[in-house]
């Protein structure tokens, strides 16, 4: 029987390339890269700046089949794409979100990738990169210092406490710190209230980041945040509590776009990481269009599965940035095809072409979904060694039926050279079917139909429902003039429904909307549906657990 290394021993033994050498490939020039240690960097602003006029190359998005415990690949197999697509002679690099502290430390567990596919340096990456959620994380909870300072001190705004929307923010999952009464002791820890915190990932601030052009964005963008109403209800924003600066300057070295590579020395921008389920789900605007002037072939991709990180991406980052993808590579497994045909977890290693294909309604789903917005899609069966051939020739044929290509990609075992033929079969697909790119409503739609309009046709639901007191939310909204604005629904990633125990297609469900939030900074409003939470907990038995820094000071256990 075959051993395979950990992801973390391939990761320690990968032949890294002095990270000025993997710009150099970029043309990008060692003074106008930010080292941070030997193998990561920023690239500066002035060198960012050089690339205006410059042509695009094509983008590729890189998304999946509704996520399950059985896991999917999409990280793994957005870098082995790009590995593939430098194989057969393209230039070619990746843009992916880095990742965050809460599934590294609560069930997910790391994000850079899997196998022979893989960015490093690996530990760097899932704990801390160059600092940006901790930078992020600080901006944000200034301004919430900020609002309560200006409450105490007279609060010449006045700034009604009650009505306060702004939540502070941790990376790490913590679900005691969802609902919290801050003020309390006297009169000089400030004025009580009620507050909570999100994870850093759900925070406008990091949505702002990661959809801003550039600093002035960046810097107009914070003032726009709406952090609450005044006692005669209007909007009070970060403008007028004169904080935008201070959090800009926060955010300075932070924006610049984090350069690392893959095992295979392809380079790799790391920038941003919102999740997809409670946010946008996208890497940042400003690394995303730096690679499509630096390469020929630009893979991103986008969190969860296509009903959420795809549809965000398209439907907000595509809209906001003018961004205009040129393929699809839609992900599945067979495991996880098996689960969503009712296949329990424990029984996923025995041969069953009947549940895969049962399992296909998820996949078809989304392969239709995709086609809404009119770019051209590729399948790619991220390659589990327990695979049978006859589970994949089910996948192929039911992609056939769609007339959609399936391709068998093995990157995980063989790096780029197992992603070749994916690689050569999504060129071939950028060269002969042109994409039709547009987004799935237009702009002057009421943001209640926006909503409506994604539960029907991308979740396949009857309606949205909601109380009285939401639907005059999505009033007061268009009132205050943020009707033009797209929608960003949070949602489990587990179901096209709002249960996550509901997997494969389901249809004919409702959507509940429990809450919206206005994310006036970044041009969205939040859709809050079903039970999702935008401060996760950890499990029974956390990835924490695992994690240890052995004699040679090596961390162990991070996967």
């Amino acid at each position: 029987m075959s051993t395979y290394r950990t992801d973390a021993e391939i990761a320690r033994s990968a032949n890294k390339l002095p990270i000025a050498e993997v710009a150099a490939e970029l043309g990008i020039p060692e003074q106008h890269i930010i080292p941070y240690g030997h193998d990561k960097a920023k690239i500066n602003y002035d060198f960012l700046k050089t690339l205006n006029g410059k042509p695009n190359g094509k983008l590729i998005l890189v998304t999946a089949i509704s996520p399950t415990p059985a896991g999917e690949g999409k990280t793994t197999t957005t870098v082995g794409l790009g590995d593939g697509l430098n194989k057969i002679g393209k230039k070619a690099m990746i843009c992916l979100r880095e990742p965050s502290l809460g599934p590294c430390f609560g069930m997910k567990g790391g994000a850079a990738g899997g196998g022979l596919a893989q960015v490093v340096p690996m530990t760097d990456i899932n704990l801390h990169v160059t600092g940006d959620f901790h930078a992020i994380g600080a901006a944000h909870n200034l301004l919430s210092a900020i609002i309560d300072n200006h409450i105490h001190w007279d609060n010449p705004l006045n700034i009604d406490s009650r009505r306060v929307s702004w939540r502070r923010v941790i990376d790490m999952n913590d679900r005691a710190l969802r609902q919290v009464t801050s003020g309390l002791g006297g009169p000089g820890n400030g004025i009580p209230r009620e507050a909570g915190f999100d994870i850093t990932v759900a925070s406008e601030v990091m949505a702002i980041f990661c959809l801003a052009n550039n600093l002035d964005d960046l810097r107009e963008r914070i003032g726009k945040i709406v952090i609450g109403q005044t006692r005669d209800l209007q909007p009070v924003t970060v403008e007028q509590l004169n904080a935008a600066g201070a959090m800009t300057a926060l955010l300075l070295d932070a924006f610049q776009p984090n350069l690392v590579q893959t095992i295979e020395n392809n380079p790799a921008l790391m920038h941003g990481g919102p999740f997809a389920n409670i946010a946008h789900g996208c890497n940042s605007v400003i690394a995303t269009k730096a690679a499509l002037k630096l390469a020929d072939f630009v893979v991103t991709e986008a969190g969860f599965g296509a009903d959420l990180g795809a549809e965000k991406f398209f439907d907000i980052k595509c809209r906001k940035a003018g961004l205009a993808p040129d393929a699809v590579v839609l992900v599945a497994t067979v495991k996880a095809l098996k689960m969503h045909g009712g296949v329990a977890m424990a029984d996923l290693a025995a041969e069953n072409v009947e549940a895969v294909r049962l399992g296909c309604r998820n996949l078809g789903r989304h392969i239709r979904n995709i086609g809404h917005f009119g770019v051209p899609v590729a399948v790619a069966i991220n390659h589990f060694v327990a695979d049978t051939a006859a589970e994949h020739e089910a996948i192929r044929s039911f992609c056939s039926e769609l007339g959609v290509d399936c391709t068998v990609a093995s990157h995980w075992e063989h790096g780029g050279d197992g992603a070749v033929t994916l690689a050569e079969h999504v060129v071939d697909l950028i060269h002969h079917r042109k994409s039709q790119f547009r987004t799935l409503y237009d702009d002057d739609m009421s943001l209640w139909d926006k909503a409506r309009h994604i539960a029907r046709t991308i979740y396949g639901a009857e309606d949205i429902i909601a109380d009285k007191k939401v639907r005059a939310q999505f009033r007061r909204l268009e009132e205050l003039g943020y009707g033009h604005f797209p929608v960003c629904m949070a949602k489990t990633q587990y179901s096209f429904s709002t249960d996550p125990l509901l997997m494969g297609a389901p249809t004919g469900h409702d959507v509940p909307i429990r809450e919206i939030r206005l994310a006036a900074g970044a041009e969205f409003v939040v859709v809050i549906c079903g039970e999702i939470m935008t401060m996760p907990g950890l499990p029974r038995k956390p990835s924490s657990e695992n994690i240890s820094v052995d004699a040679d000071r090596e961390i162990r256990g991070l996967f």
